[in-house]
């Protein structure tokens, strides 16, 4: 007889849920929300559906305890990435011990851990105090408007956000800038290099200057949890045709930041960049703007949160570690909020790639650690 929660992972995976910013016209949260508002409605949960854009809802899920106590706030994305390349991503299978699927591990098994989760504390005589919110976020895989509509309305004394971890403890992960640089020439024939200017051979002069900071800030001794700071270029586009000289460059780049650095740290450092050149070159033209951020996140020291999780996987039986995630995740946005959060999820392989899968065992470790967990921390008033 299949565990239902692997049975609902089946089910999710089967939805398409892909963010329609990512991919234009793709179908959305819509429906998986609703799939999860039944469930967990069948569990005798009061749900509620929360639109945070046209067709696309929040759902949450609350597991009132019998008696007053802590709230815990289990959170999870229910939107996924796009499927090119994938043959069969809605076709969700199992092949030694693992699920495969779009989404599967980033991030619907962590969501039917959740469930599962919720589902236990339900048929085991219920939450004996406190409540548990089990919130299902659309958007996190673009801008997280989810998580941003999301403490707006709830409030937590604490929160795991089911993300895949290898059933890490995560306490913290970086942040991240979006900048655009571009660099202004002059369009002429390419039979003319007198009356033309290359803005295209500029942005090539940005690129080394960039580069040659992102070794500087991998050469710097690292944050004991984030790691060190890095830079990429993303996408290039300039020109206009072969024989004509290329009036515009536009560079995107991501800047991935540690604690101490934002938005502001990233555009100061190309505008450095930009004036620097333009000492060097009067004819040099090229601006930067930020375009979007997200900070870093770390849970404070002292919080009890990572040693009581930490207690109940020991307890199951579970080696694990704590640290700090290369990746960011709406942790970030509960904590700005004052919701305390951890990372914790199922792990697997294949992260936005073709071909993507989670560890059944670890979905269901996960589940049984929320368990415990929400029993453990929602008893303390």
């Amino acid at each position: 007889m299949t565990d239902p929660t692997v049975k609902l992972l089946h089910d999710l995976v089967a939805i398409d849920s892909i963010n329609p910013s990512l991919v234009p016209g793709a179908a959305g949260e819509g429906r998986i929300a609703n799939v999860l508002a039944d469930e967990m409605r069948g569990l005798g949960m009061r749900v509620e559906l929360d639109e945070v854009a046209p067709g696309r809802p929040n759902v949450v899920g609350i597991l009132e305890g019998r008696t007053p106590g802590r709230t815990l706030m289990l959170c999870g994305h229910i939107d996924t990435v796009g499927v090119t390349g994938m043959t069969s991503p809605f076709a969700p299978f199992e092949r030694d011990g693992k699920l495969y699927g779009r989404g599967a591990q980033d991030m619907k098994g962590g969501v039917a851990a959740m469930i599962g989760a919720a589902r236990v504390l339900a048929a085991t005589g219920g939450l004996h105090a406190g409540r548990v919110l089990v919130a299902g976020v659309v958007d996190e895989e673009y801008a997280s408007i989810g998580a941003e509509a999301l403490v707006q309305k709830w409030h937590a004394d604490a929160a795991v956000v089911t993300e895949p971890t290898d059933l890490m403890i995560g306490v913290g992960h970086k942040g991240f800038a979006w900048l655009e640089i571009e660099t202004t020439g002059r369009a002429a024939h390419g039979s003319r290099p007198r009356e033309g200017r290359d803005a295209i051979f500029r942005m090539g002069r940005v690129l080394a200057r960039l580069e040659e900071l992102d070794r500087v800030l991998q050469a710097k001794p690292p944050h004991p949890i984030l790691g060190t700071a890095s830079l990429h270029a993303s996408l290039i586009n300039g020109g206009r045709e072969l024989s004509v000289y290329p009036d515009h460059c536009v560079l995107q780049a991501e800047r991935r930041t540690i604690n101490g650095e934002n938005g502001a740290t990233a555009w100061r450092e190309a505008e450095n960049i930009l004036n620097a050149l333009r000492a060097e070159d009067h004819e040099f033209e090229g601006k930067a703007k930020l375009s979007f951020e997200r900070s870093s996140y770390e849970i404070a020291p002292q919080h009890a949160l990572p040693n009581l999780l930490e207690e109940v996987l020991h307890r199951l039986g579970h080696k694990t570690a704590r640290g700090g995630l290369t990746f960011w995740t709406d942790a970030a946005i509960l904590g700005e909020a004052g919701i305390p959060t951890v990372i914790f999820g199922p792990g697997g392989a294949g992260l936005h790639s073709i071909e993507e899968y989670v560890h059944i065992t670890e979905v269901l470790a996960c589940r049984d650690a929320l368990v415990e967990l929400a029993r453990r921390f929602c008893a303390f008033q």
